[in-house]
């Protein structure tokens, strides 16, 4: 399958995305939203894809939303040549950031962020429901929707405050300034930060590290749980998932292949697959009690 706005390879059980539009800093387009969304649709229902790295080529990894249409660049009603009387709560008027962080959010792969030069707007949030963030040295990341008169997107409101903490997301936020990989790192925005040319193989290691020790359905499991338990009131909301999850997957063979090629010293192969053994409880949340599906 090809693509306009990004590339896609995939080698040894690691997908890469690279987003690609060098040319325009990688700005973010609906069209490359849409091939993002469908390149995560592919890769979930791949099981030799056992972990993902994104990208950016060139001096940038997204600087944000093509300005290039100008004063409509964010009119998503005069861009559809609509008459101005609509219902907000139309699908069709969804914040397409928002679209993509939420299928982000709910990929069955874990997701290795390789943020290179810029990350701005809609570069900055895409990066928030990803698993494990790196930086280059040379990255500059910006919350800047103040600055342009709109209000965050790519559901960064939620995102943020729990990756960052809410005072650290009102000061990146409200001001819209633009802060360095090093203050990322302080604030826990990227969990490392390593020379430019240096930060792919740093990625890959990272996500070699996924592919070749840990079973898919586990990081599959794993990373929603961590991620749903950010909403939790009480612990024992964890507890109640947890011990069903270590329940049944104590007696499956996945759990059974880890222990066995642990005490045998070699490289497990885990058998079960994501596209097909997922347990019969997931997804085990309710869908939002709003106009649009948690989907």
């Amino acid at each position: 399958m090809s693509f306009d706005t990004v590339r896609l390879e995939i080698d040894e059980q690691i997908a890469t995305i690279t987003l690609n539009r060098p040319h325009r800093l990688n700005a973010f387009t609906y069209e490359m939203g849409d091939e993002l969304i469908g390149i995560f649709d592919q890769l979930d229902a791949d099981d030799d894809v056992r972990a993902i790295i994104i990208t950016g080529d060139g001096k940038a990894f997204c600087a944000g939303a093509d300005l290039s249409t100008g004063a409509e660049t964010f009119d998503m009603v005069a861009q559809t040549q609509h008459d101005g009387t609509f219902d907000a709560t139309d699908e069709k008027w969804r914040d397409r950031g928002g679209v993509l962080n939420l299928r982000i959010w709910n990929s069955k792969k874990p997701i290795i962020a390789a943020v290179n030069g810029a990350s701005v707007g809609i570069g900055a949030t895409m990066i928030l429901p990803m698993d494990i963030r790196l930086a280059g040295m040379s990255a500059k990341f910006a919350f800047p929707f103040a600055k342009r008169g709109i209000v965050w997107d790519g559901c960064a409101s939620w995102f943020l405050p729990r990756v960052v903490g809410i005072s650290t997301a009102m000061d990146w936020g409200l001001t819209g300034r633009t802060f360095s990989a090093a203050e990322a790192f302080e604030n826990g925005l990227v969990s490392r930060v390593v020379p430019d040319e240096d930060l792919m193989a740093e990625a890959r290691e990272r996500a070699r590290m996924l592919a070749d020790n840990c079973a898919p359905v586990s990081l599959a499991l794993m990373r929603q749980m961590a991620w749903r338990m950010q909403g939790a009131d009480h612990p024992m909301i964890a507890h109640r998932i947890e011990t069903r999850g270590i329940l049944k997957a104590g007696m499956g063979k996945d759990a059974e292949e880890g222990v066995m090629s642990f005490l045998e010293k070699r490289q497990p192969n885990f058998p079960l697959k994501v596209s097909q053994d997922l347990p019969d409880w997931y997804p085990w949340w309710a869908e939002a009690d709003d106009a649009y599906s948690a989907d």
